[in-house]
């Protein structure tokens, strides 16, 4: 009896952890395309239209590119929507992030995308706010 329930105890974990990877896998597919964004703000300050208006995120196969105006900047992002609230790491690996990590939450709703980033790389944000005197930044993107 204690086999048999050890057996399906590992089978369901099993199971499960391939659920996850498929749901994460997809949830990477569903990221992927070119996306603009529509509003930001940086700490208790609305980004500037601008400046916003020159952003330009493209993600690909784990990869991201950032263009802000004639600036780019490159690197890997990884997702992980196993959590209540969906995390991504983003590390540069070209241009002004190269070798930081910046670490995010993020909600996907069709062709609408919000990500808080915690710039100074220390913490992950656990809320879509920003708060005055700190580099997290909140954009909402539109998919192109």
């Amino acid at each position: 009896m204690r086999f048999n329930l050890l057996a399906v105890f590992v089978l369901t974990l099993c199971a499960c952890s391939v659920a996850w990877s498929d749901d994460t896998a997809k949830d990477d597919k569903k990221m992927e395309g070119t996306w603009l964004p529509t509003s930001a703000k940086l700490g208790d300050m609305d980004f500037p239209d601008e400046v916003r208006k020159t952003i330009k995120l493209v993600i690909k196969e784990g990869e991201y590119t950032v263009t802000v105006g004639e600036q780019k900047d490159h690197g890997t992002v990884k997702f992980d929507s196993s959590a209540k609230i969906k995390t991504m790491d983003v590390v540069g690996t070209e241009g002004p992030n190269k070798g930081k990590t910046i670490l995010a939450i993020y909600e996907l709703d069709g062709d609408t995308l919000t990500i808080c980033y915690d710039l100074s790389g220390k913490n992950r944000p656990s809320k879509f706010e920003t708060q005055p005197k700190t580099q997290l930044f909140l954009v909402t993107y539109k998919r192109q």
